[in-house]
């Protein structure tokens, strides 16, 4: 076995974390992924860590051999670094100025993992409403969203993260317009008090973020809005924290994404006055988690008698095997966890990647329970391209990588067997 340790911290930590972990083997920045096999092989023969950092992008990541971690879905980023400059964050320093790929070739990643079974894919950026400025076009977000949704075979179509300074009309257009994009949004509010975010540098203030939820609720009716909230920022006042509870309480949020501040060395935040103690931010975060809780379990309850279609996953559903259900996401990314007829026969039964449609029974603040096939109402499924990828898979016949891993870098290993998977994208607990 051999360790490699990459991403944000390696770019700033650099030697120091051979020098504190002796046993790491590799040591690689935000910009190199594409070096990692070799960096591997090198320090397999010399017996000794490497440690390699470059200061800008070399290959885009997507466009490295890919084994996809899900048959039937997938991710594809359309750019990488940030142009902004949030106080609390360390990805600006570390990964750069913002850089795109050309529409042409994210449309022709989509349109690959479609052809290999997908039907659902996520496009990634730090900031993916502000696709197209590095080359002069700043409604290129929408474009791409019509563009990819049109796309034969792909059903559900995602996006994270926009940014609510750069979130326009037109991309909420594009949402409501192309009926592959699915009706669900991640908006980041961070807080809900102007004066944090005026600290935060992020340059939107509270009515503005509303009102992008208004504008998106008045086409997608139905759109399920997620967030992320920090709790305690530096100089964060009782007021402020009650100003983020009033947004938060407006706002309707489906679920949230809650964080405790705490300092990250070499940001600027980090050198603020007035670092806020552990127990006035612990305290203010049970009542945020509380509010949300609240909130949640009212926006769950709402979809109760609804009937939805279950995009059924692998690992979705933690307790399915002793409450015999299976569990996906619907149309508006809520996690879904259904029960199948009695007597259901095992070659009728639906497979990661099929789609389910049920009506919702039960509703939690985290997930929706579906459970009306038990007593002989709602409950359809239909086969798909993308639980036919992952029956292949199974059985061993995967044809869901992109690129030659294999032959990656000059590392591969001609006939001695199948390579290594190299995973790009979302870190995951691996399958036991």
């Amino acid at each position: 076995m051999q360790i490699a340790v990459g991403g944000c911290l390696a770019q700033k930590d650099r030697t120091g974390i051979v020098e504190r972990a002796p046993w790491v083997d590799v040591v690689f920045g935000t910009h190199n992924l594409d070096v990692l096999p070799v960096l591997l092989e090198r320090a397999r023969h010399n017996e000794a860590a490497q440690v390699e950092i470059e200061e800008s992008l070399q290959v885009f990541p997507s466009t490295l051999p890919t084994r996809r971690e899900f048959a039937y879905a997938g991710w594809v980023s359309i750019s990488v670094g940030c142009n902004n400059t949030c106080t609390f964050c360390i990805v600006p320093h570390l990964r750069g100025k913002e850089r795109d790929r050309r529409p042409g070739d994210v449309l022709a990643e989509v349109g690959a993992l479609v052809d290999q079974g997908a039907i659902e894919v996520t496009l990634l950026g730090q900031n993916v409403n502000s696709y197209g400025v590095e080359f002069g076009d700043r409604g290129a977000f929408a474009k791409l969203l019509r563009a990819a949704g049109s796309i034969d075979g792909l059903e559900r179509l995602r996006f994270t993260s926009p940014h609510p300074a750069a979130f326009t009309d037109d991309v909420i257009a594009a949402m409501a317009e192309t009926p592959a994009v699915m009706p669900s949004l991640h908006m980041p509010l961070q807080s809900g008090s102007d004066r944090v975010l005026r600290a935060m540098r992020r340059s939107y203030r509270s009515e503005k973020f509303l009102g992008i939820l208004d504008r998106v609720r008045a086409q997608l009716p139905d759109a399920a809005i997620t967030t992320d909230i920090i709790v305690g920022f530096p100089g964060e006042t009782e007021e402020d924290f009650a100003e983020t509870l009033r947004v938060v309480e407006a706002s309707r949020f489906s679920s949230a994404f809650t964080f405790q501040y705490s300092p990250r060395p070499g940001t600027p935040a980090a050198d603020l006055p007035d670092q806020l103690p552990k127990a006035v931010v612990q305290e203010r975060y049970e009542r945020l988690i509380a509010l949300q809780d609240r909130i949640g379990l009212e926006e769950a309850q709402r979809q109760v008698g609804r009937t939805v279609e279950v995009l059924l996953a692998e690992g979705e559903g933690r307790k399915d095997g002793e409450t015999r259900r299976l569990s996906g996401r619907a149309a508006d990314n809520r996690l879904v966890h259904l029960a199948l007829p009695a007597g259901l026969a095992a070659a009728d039964a639906p497979r990661p990647g099929d789609l389910v449609t049920v009506d919702v029974t039960h509703a939690a603040p985290h997930h929706l329970v579906a459970d009306s096939a038990v007593g002989g109402g709602t409950f359809a499924v239909r086969r798909t391209r993308a639980g036919d990828a992952w029956e292949r898979r199974q059985a061993g016949g995967d044809d869901h990588a992109h690129g030659d891993a294999g032959g990656a870098c000059g590392t591969g290993g001609g006939a001695a067997g199948p390579a290594a998977p190299v995973l790009l994208g979302l870190p995951t607990l691996g399958r036991r």
